[in-house]
């Protein structure tokens, strides 16, 4: 039976409820100083409040050496309600010092089965899913070692791979790679960040593929994010791709969560829900909210 690897343990899809994709309670990285998520009763009072809007369980993509405090996500899973999945994984090189990746060569792959399978340190906490990068427009050689690795876990565990894109670009070239190069499936791979570039040929090209389409996070200033997804979206359902996609918050700093005074989680369900509504109808909306999270993430464990 296939089912989703949460924090507390595996759950039947539909058991998720409500659920944001793609999402960070805690992150930590020396590209973004200062602004870590490092807080457990702010991370707490996130969660409560994406519970009171009506969310029902997050997906977070904090990988590995990011501060993902796996040690605190079952207690705050069971203190909301809200159900928590956890991801190992590697970010872009840029996110770690050189020497904490030195250790890491030649066993990649199998660290990220051992978080998948056993659990991530003494938390006993299991991943739920693998988190790999890209660059902008392009694959270097550290998106090629750890996506090689991810799909070497893959085909271990049956996980799911969830890819940032870099500003939302290099879609394409990933699942050149993954799915053509490495023989992953096209739907075990979620692509998240597109809608930060929503070119509509590549959009189609990627869903053709049969990978989960991840929107995710409310407007950067420099982003073409909520004016332009909705929009997208439509174009992908009328193009016979609606059952592709997924929706996320991305909270990545401090000051973007909703009890610090920026959207935060509830974001999602606040104002994306009904903005999205108006442009592809309730139902499709509902389904991406609540349908196809559990059959992006739900995997036949192995």
């Amino acid at each position: 039976m296939s089912t989703v690897r949460t924090v507390l343990g595996d759950l039947r899809p539909e058991e998720l409820g409500v659920c944001d994709a793609h999402d960070h309670l805690f992150l930590r990285s020396p590209q973004l100083p200062g602004l870590e998520l490092d807080d457990v009763s702010a991370a707490r009072a996130e969660l409560a409040a994406f519970r009171a809007a009506g969310g029902g369980s997050v997906v977070q993509w904090t990988p590995y050496g990011m501060g993902r405090r796996t040690a605190d996500l079952p207690g705050l899973s069971r203190a909301t309600g809200v159900h928590l999945v956890c991801a190992t994984g590697l970010h872009q090189a840029a996110h770690y010092a050189p020497e904490s990746l030195d250790g890491l060569r030649g066993g990649l792959s199998e660290l990220f089965v051992t978080e998948l399978t056993e659990g991530i340190g003494t938390s006993g906490v299991r991943a739920g899913l693998i988190k790999v990068a890209g660059g902008f427009h392009a694959l270097d050689a550290h998106a090629r070692w750890t996506m090689t690795a991810a799909a070497e876990a893959h085909r271990a565990t049956g996980a799911p791979i969830a890819v940032h894109l870099e500003l939302g670009t290099g879609a394409l070239d990933v699942l050149d790679l993954l799915c053509g190069e490495l023989g992953v499936p096209g739907h075990r791979v979620v692509l998240g960040h597109l809608n930060r570039s929503p070119d509509p040929v590549v959009l189609r090209e990627a869903a053709a593929s049969g990978c989960w389409l991840a929107f995710d996070g409310p407007s950067r200033a420099h982003h073409a994010t909520d004016w332009r997804m909705p929009e997208a979206v439509r174009a992908l359902a009328e193009a016979g791709y609606g059952d592709r996609l997924l929706l996320g918050g991305d909270t990545v700093v401090a000051g973007a969560r909703s009890v610090d005074g920026g959207p935060g989680m509830p974001y999602l369900l606040r104002r994306v829900r009904s903005r999205l509504t108006e442009a592809v109808g309730a139902g499709l909306v509902d389904r991406i909210l609540m349908e196809h999270p559990g059959r992006a993430f739900a995997v036949d464990w192995k």
